[in-house]
């Protein structure tokens, strides 16, 4: 006897949809604290250290003419390959929707690029002003991103694969590849110029190691609102009949 499969439920296909909006939301906030970290000059945040470097380095000519974006694109690839080689069997299929996350985050840093296009912070105050809000953003869109219970993104699903695997605590080795992330972009900057690029990796990177993790815990017990409106249950068709009941009542 063949077991029918139930489909999903229209609540479930709408909270499905309205979870996924919620996190394109909280990716796009994330994306413009990484925007702005870089607009200091000060140095970029962890997760774009690399990309950034690649990125400036192919406006010069000396790797393939990609956007940050572009190179956050084939790093977060990297990572998910990382995933597979580290578990091997125990890798869930699902999480190759990190693949399709992760090309939303690195297209959404290129658009936050172009909307912070006209930021010129060349003097000292302006650039702490612009690094404190980076990472001050960064860090809500992350606690957010947390909370929307989707599929991690690559760079947390890496150590999430590594701890499972070793058994070390996740923390330690978030710790331990965002270190990694840093030093391999100071090795790329000595690669292709030959000498540490500040804008790049600078003081603010280190100021973002810590301040982003710090805000993150702070702001995680205070997130009960984001919960409620995880779990609220938007009718469309109820609004759309309500702005067409108010704009007929407008016209008449």
């Amino acid at each position: 006897m063949i077991k029918s499969v139930s489909l999903p439920s229209k609540i479930q296909v709408i909270q499905f949809l309205w979870q996924h909006i919620l996190l394109l939301v909280s990716l796009y906030i994330m994306t413009l604290g990484v925007a702005l970290c870089v607009r200091s000059n000060l140095g970029s945040s962890v997760i774009s250290s690399l990309p950034m470097s690649f990125s400036i380095a192919g406006q010069e000519g000396l790797a393939p003419p990609l956007s940050i974006g572009g190179y956050t694109n084939i790093m977060n690839m990297i990572l998910v390959v990382g995933q597979i080689l580290v578990l091997r069997r125990r890798f869930e299929a699902v999480q190759l929707f990190q693949l399709l996350i992760g090309f939303v985050f690195g297209a959404l840093i290129d658009v936050n690029m172009y909307l912070t296009s006209f930021m010129v912070c060349d003097e000292l105050p302006s650039q702490l002003i612009a690094q404190f809000l980076g990472c001050t953003v960064m860090a809500a869109g992350i606690a957010l991103e947390v909370r929307c219970g989707s599929v991690t993104m690559p760079g947390e699903g890496f150590p999430v694969a590594i701890s499972r695997i070793t058994g070390i605590p996740f923390p330690k080795v978030k710790i331990v590849v965002d270190v990694t992330l840093v030093v391999l972009a100071v090795v790329s900057c000595y690669w292709f110029w030959g000498c540490w690029q500040w804008n790049i990796i600078g003081i603010g990177t280190l100021f973002a190691m810590f301040y982003v993790g710090y805000v993150v815990k702070m702001l995680s017990p205070r997130m009960g609102w984001f919960d409620r409106l995880l779990g609220y249950r938007p009718g469309f068709r109820r609004y759309i009949y309500g702005l067409a009941r108010y704009i007929y009542t407008k016209v008449h």
